[in-house]
């Protein structure tokens, strides 16, 4: 960095330009200013597609969440038979995390632009339940499996001569290439070999799924308060690897486009099999979408707190203020204001509304 122009970044008070701005309200040091925004980039990111930029952002995010996970997993099955031995190269808690902190990255990475919602089952929750809208569910949803098909493919280049070498021991032992612990195991899921009750495999798929789901839905509830902004990636992402920890060895899939998307990856290099196989893709692909409704109807129903939300002004009335001052006095509640109110209750805590008489002195 030469030339007296630049001098001032020489100032040992100041911190450069990059990562710093993170934790800029942190420090004392200022950061050294970046460049102008120049008209001309304006203007082009103004012209580009708002529907595009989700789009890219959602196969991104998948991409982020599915790449590193099926990543652990291939480290972790072609190994298996090699001296050094399989804790070597990977465990079940490894895998875990592969997939905890790539959901972490994922929504980190792409959320502010598309909402981060990397799986079909939860874009089609935010359009039943939250107002998003239909219109965008479809290229949402092929946008989320394209994510996760890119990852299959990346993964069977970057790992090719070691999975093709994985295939021909496999072939010499005897062993079919499509089964769990085979070759295509590694981009999707397959139930072991004595799991033959699809009833079974479809009530844990259910359960899975929906403990996630209710996860999510706290985690993106704008009045808790026990979870924030910064820590709600790396929440939903532990409420996956605590999944994955538990019941990885019998067979989850939770997620259609992380499915989908490898397992599409798996019929091209391992033959059609991958969807026939104990008659199970559609559990592994479809389950997950019935659960997530499942587990967000349970949140919205019976735990949502929408005053809370609203007075915390995350959300307004659908009659404004004078429909919620309404609401208020059907409720036994006599207030000045409807944000007084509720600003009142949450500096005391209280989960009961006190019905105030001074107001209306």
């Amino acid at each position: 960095m030469a030339g007296s122009n630049h001098v001032h970044r020489l100032q040992t008070n100041d911190l450069e330009l990059g990562a710093t701005e993170a934790v800029q309200q942190h420090l004392s040091r200022n950061v050294v200013a970046g460049k102008p925004v120049s008209q001309r980039k304006l203007d082009f990111e103004h012209a580009r597609p708002r529907w595009l930029r989700e789009c890219m952002a959602e196969a991104t995010g998948v991409f982020f969440y599915v790449f590193p996970g099926i990543a652990a997993i291939t480290s972790f099955t072609i190994n298996a038979t090699q001296p050094i031995g399989v804790t070597a190269f990977g465990s079940i808690f490894q895998i875990g995390w592969g997939f905890a902190i790539g959901i972490a990255f994922a929504i980190i990475t792409c959320a502010s632009t598309s909402g981060g919602h990397f799986n079909p089952a939860v874009t089609i929750c935010f359009a039943v339940w939250q107002g998003f809208p239909w219109r965008k569910v479809p290229y949402y949803i092929f946008s989320q499996i394209f994510g996760a098909f890119m990852a299959g493919m990346l993964l069977m280049g970057m790992y090719w001569p070691e999975i093709q070498a994985f295939k021909a021991e496999t072939l010499a032992a005897g062993k079919p290439l499509v089964a769990n612990g085979g070759p295509a195991s590694i981009l999707c899921t397959f139930p072991n070999p004595t799991q033959t009750n699809l009833g079974y495999l479809f009530l844990t798929e259910f359960f899975v799924d929906s403990y996630i789901g209710i996860v999510i839905w706290a985690c993106l509830d704008p009045a808790n308060p026990f979870v924030s902004a910064a820590g709600a990636p790396f929440a939903i992402g532990l409420a996956y690897a605590s999944m994955v920890w538990g019941f990885a060895d019998i067979a989850i899939s939770t997620n259609l486009a992380r499915d989908l998307g490898t397992r599409i990856v798996a019929a091209i290099f391992f033959g059609g099999e991958s969807f026939s196989y104990q008659n199970y893709s559609w559990i592994a692909i479809l389950v997950n979408v019935p659960a997530t409704l499942f587990a967000t109807g349970y949140y919205e129903l019976l735990m949502r707190d929408s005053l809370s939300k609203i007075g915390k002004g995350h959300a307004v009335h659908e009659h404004g203020e004078e429909g919620l001052q309404r609401h208020i006095s059907r409720a036994g509640v006599i207030e000045t204001g409807a944000a007084n109110m509720l600003r009142s209750r949450d500096n005391t805590g209280s989960d009961e509304y006190q019905l105030n008489k001074s107001s209306s002195s």
